[in-house]
């Protein structure tokens, strides 16, 4: 490790945005921002000074001041050691191109996305090909749970993940790999292990599969929900119903088929790549109340609890799904698109997932004209 400041630039001023920067000013020689399209955040930082409260589960409160917080991105990236992504999959397309020209070229720069689904070594490489001093990499999932934000105020923290796990592009080198472990032990207090392939990421089953299976449970054909209005607001686990949770088990078991038939055809190890419940299990151990099934997880997961569904009232009626919510977008247009584009091209058929993802795109109506995955998908793939 370097003994001078790391800077580090976080691009996005949400809920993961406003706690790694609270959390990584707690560490010695760290400079943060935040580069942010949202200037009411900005505004905010130059008023108040700045001051972010982060709020422990058992009630502790850390405070940090990010050392910039900017919508100028040329002028936040300029020293940049480390960019960390964690605007929705739906953005990043959009950001890339905004920031690969003001990134610099006279060092190392690792840019990464926490987390790093949705295939972002592929958007990377395609947004950032001709910079080769740019190290792309991903977290495979976000270290803590974070929720409840008051923008530039404070942020809810959540359960943490008892270890954590990156991947690089397979075009980084060695040194490379070793650098970005050394600097993101030093920012987190978890172990943290280097997956072998980027593809572990892309296909840990997560939110693409979780957040669509409890969609698809309440409002789906065979919801109770269907074509009805929520009477009140309910949580994405503490309320899920039981037959999302069958939904999400059997796409979990579809995930697990795609990924034994990739390990055969590309020869790679994927076998970090657990069932859902054991990856929650891992995760989480000790925060979970009653581990014995999905279900029981999923709703006595201390690090899942006080999630709201994304509903929005509709006159009198009740309440409704809002579907510009980044599970749709993100989600489903981002995460599942790749799901079903990479088992087409192995000729292997995954009926729940496949009938999920077309029957929240279908609808979604103007959904599905917008751009998704599928644009920086590689043509080369399984044969590259």
């Amino acid at each position: 490790m370097k003994n001078e400041k790391l800077n580090i630039v976080i691009c996005g001023g949400g809920r993961t945005g406003h706690l790694s920067a609270v959390l990584f000013k707690q560490r010695p020689n760290v400079k943060v921002s935040l580069l942010t399209e949202n200037l009411l955040l900005v505004k905010h930082f130059q008023k108040n000074g700045g001051e972010i409260k982060a709020i422990r589960p058992e009630g502790s409160i850390l405070t940090a001041r990010p050392d910039v917080v900017s919508c100028q991105v040329e002028e936040t990236l300029k020293d940049a050691d480390m960019v960390i992504i964690t605007v929705p999959a739906h953005i990043r397309p959009d950001l890339l191109k905004k920031i690969a020209p003001h990134l610099p070229s006279h060092k190392t720069v690792f840019v990464g996305a926490i987390p790093g689904f949705c295939g972002f070594d592929w958007l990377a490489e395609k947004v950032l090909n001709q910079r080769p001093n740019v190290v792309i990499w991903g977290m495979k999932d976000v270290p803590h749970i974070a929720f409840d934000l008051c923008l530039g105020e404070s942020i809810r923290m959540g359960g943490a993940k008892n270890h954590l796990y990156i991947a690089c592009h397979q075009r980084e080198s060695l040194e490379a790999r070793a650098t970005l472990l050394a600097y993101l032990q030093s920012l987190y207090g978890m172990p943290i292990e280097i997956l072998p392939n980027y593809l572990a990421i892309t296909l840990t089953p997560g939110n693409p599969i979780m957040h669509s299976s409890v969609i698809y449970g309440h409002i789906g054909p065979y919801g109770q929900m269907y074509k009805k209005y929520f009477s009140s607001c309910l949580c994405w686990w503490e309320d899920c119903p039981e037959l999302a949770v069958y939904f999400l088990q059997r796409s979990d078991e579809e995930n697990q088929l795609l990924c034994r038939a990739i390990e055969k055809i590309l020869r790679i190890d994927l076998s970090s790549v657990h069932p859902l419940l054991e990856e929650i299990r891992e995760a989480y151990a000790e925060q979970i109340i009653e581990n014995h099934t999905l279900l029981s997880v999923l709703r006595t997961n201390q690090a899942y609890r006080r999630i709201p569904l994304p509903l929005i009232p509709v006159d009198q009626k009740g309440y409704v799904f809002d579907k510009t919510h980044r599970a749709f977008h993100e989600d489903v247009n981002y995460g599942l698109s790749l799901l079903v584009a990479m088992a087409k091209r192995l000729n292997l058929d995954l009926p729940y997932i496949e009938e999920i993802y077309s029957w929240i795109r279908d609808d979604m109506g103007s959904f599905s004209s917008c751009q998704s995955a599928l644009d920086y998908f590689p043509e080369h793939w399984p044969n590259g």
